[in-house]
């Protein structure tokens, strides 16, 4: 029995770095030749592997750009939902998104070097053929998010605009953050963190205050 644990367990491993290795070369590949110009087979050469043993781990050239950024979100949707109950929705968007930022460092860093996953980002929003796709995205996890603040506030999403109208505002300022960051020179997660902390600030005022009446 044991043996066959430890087999099953290697096997796992095994699997786990070749998917790590193809997500890396896919990675550097989008960010200094292209995302466009990158193809599959280029992808599985880098990693010495078959295009078919690609296609096992990912469905998709896109979802290898968005693979590091999907841990991300699930990182602060979790993050979120552990918030303090005496936050206020703003506070426990804030809050969240932050001690994510602090956190993420050491998880990136288990299956991309994060300095590689802030390039990447770099990439998605200055690649037309991905912007499409980020904002599909962004739209999908902004209801995600506002349907975890009316939960946690007792609410129903679909009949109080409240969690949408404060996720909206929230994710527009994370947008802007996101692109002020992705044009400047500094890639790092500090950076990042610093930017969205300034201007997530400048917001708190306005969406901080409480919803529940005593």
């Amino acid at each position: 029995m044991k043996t066959h644990e430890a087999r099953s367990g290697l096997r796992e491993r095994k699997k786990q770095r070749t998917r790590d290795a193809l997500l890396r070369s896919a990675l550097e590949l989008f960010t200094t030749k292209g995302y466009d110009r990158t193809t599959v087979d280029e992808i599985a050469e880098a990693v010495d592997v078959s295009q078919r043993t690609f296609f096992r781990y990912f469905t998709s050239k896109e979802e290898t750009a968005f693979a590091v950024q999907d841990m991300v979100e699930s990182r602060f949707i979790a993050v979120l939902r552990e918030r303090p109950a005496t936050d206020s929705p703003f506070e426990a968007l804030r809050g969240a998104v932050l001690d994510a930022w602090d956190t993420l460092g050491e998880s990136i860093e288990e299956v991309v070097p994060v300095e590689l996953h802030m390039r990447t980002y770099q990439m998605i929003e200055s690649t037309p053929s991905l912007i499409a796709v980020h904002l599909r995205r962004s739209t999908e996890l902004e209801e995600e998010i506002a349907r975890v603040i009316a939960e946690r506030e007792g609410l129903d999403v679909e009949t109080d605009p409240r969690p949408r109208v404060t996720v909206a505002a929230f994710s527009g300022v994370m947008r802007m953050a996101g692109r002020l960051w992705g044009a400047g020179e500094d890639s790092s997660v500090e950076s990042i963190r610093e930017v969205t902390e300034s201007y997530l600030d400048q917001l708190g005022p306005v969406l901080a205050g409480k919803w529940h009446t005593e």
